[in-house]
């Protein structure tokens, strides 16, 4: 994070540079990055597994109710009471809250031990929904329930198209990239080489791609962020108070409902991380790329990363309340 945002601020033009090339309203690196850094954790999921996944409603209903009624009520919520006053911020931040995981959800899972199988099932559902859902809720919440409330309304304008080109993109390439390693790799060399030994040299690819996204996140932005330090705080805070909430409320409904570690794990980072590539590339085609909801919606991910890393530990140490699941990491171990 530090060397992005010095080198967005010691190059010039290196913004400029990085954002001459998009994909879906994304930067080619950072889009790039994404599918180098999704590739190898879905490589790594035993898709012959998923009907187990599948068949857990202890899972999948509370999963689609966090994230589809929840979450964007949660955020709407938050965007009024912190930013009442600053109408571009605040429409950004509800953008934001409607952009449910698809993409960088699935290493914070992964470096958390969490349900590999149940996080692309649970990526795959949430991907179907923003299709469907994504407009639909951004009518709701930015036009018809202020009004209903008094408040000032906004609309939105984004095609189905552009959602489910984003979701294609950022999923279903590494999706299906992942799965036709695992099923080619398996079929030629069998199952055990495959965990042994090309696991092992395509795994590390997924930091990479990680570290790389995040350098060139905020080299993209590194001017705007450190030019606006106060409105970066002010939309800075009801993200961190939504990220807390929506992490800590769902990995204590997922031990409430009796999942084990992994998969409360999946349940707490699918239901708190957000799909920022759609909500950032519908607010520059929705309001242009120097808008105030354009703005709000980069401070998203930059907010999003380090308290997801942090969480990422927050999970690792409370394990030891899901005795089973230490079990069944550790045997993983030693496989």
């Amino acid at each position: 994070m530090a060397a992005g945002l010095g080198l967005g601020r010691l190059v010039p033009g290196l913004g400029d540079a990085l954002a001459e090339v998009t994909v879906t309203g994304v930067s080619l690196p950072i889009a790039l990055g994404l599918l180098v850094m999704m590739y190898p954790v879905l490589a790594k999921v035993r898709y012959d597994r998923l009907d187990s996944v599948t068949r857990d409603r202890r899972l999948l209903v509370p999963s689609l109710v966090l994230n589809w009624v929840l979450g964007p009520a949660l955020m709407f919520a938050l965007a009024w009471i912190f930013l009442p006053d600053l109408p571009e911020y605040r429409t950004g931040l509800i953008i934001v809250g409607l952009a449910r995981c698809i993409a960088m959800v699935i290493i914070w899972n992964d470096l958390a031990c969490g349900d590999r199988e149940a996080a692309a099932v649970l990526v795959a559902l949430n991907s179907v929904f923003q299709v469907i859902a994504f407009s639909l809720l951004g009518w709701f919440y930015l036009s018809v329930l202020p009004g209903w409330l008094g408040l000032e309304t906004t609309g939105l304008n984004v095609s189905v198209w552009e959602i489910a080109r984003s979701v294609l993109i950022f999923l279903g390439i590494p999706l299906a990239a992942g799965f036709l390693t695992r099923k080619l790799g398996e079929r030629v060399k069998g199952r055990a080489w495959y965990e042994a030994e090309l696991i092992p040299r395509i795994g590390p690819f997924a930091l990479y791609g990680l570290l790389f996204t995040i350098v060139v996140l905020f080299a993209l932005q590194g001017d705007a962020i450190t030019s606006r330090p106060v409105d970066v705080a002010r939309i800075a805070l009801p993200l961190l108070v939504y990220f807390a909430v929506m992490w800590a409320g769902s990995m204590a409904l997922g031990k409430a409902v009796g999942l084990d570690y992994p998969r409360a794990t999946t349940l707490a980072f699918t239901a708190a991380g957000n799909n920022f590539e759609l909500a950032i590339a519908v607010a520059i085609a929705t309001f242009g790329a120097t808008s105030g909801q354009a703005l709000a919606g980069v401070v998203g991910p930059l907010i999003e990363v380090p308290v997801l890393i942090g969480l990422v530990h927050v999970a690792l140490a409370a394990r030891r309340r899901f005795p089973q699941a230490v079990a069944v990491q550790e045997g993983s171990a030693r496989v």
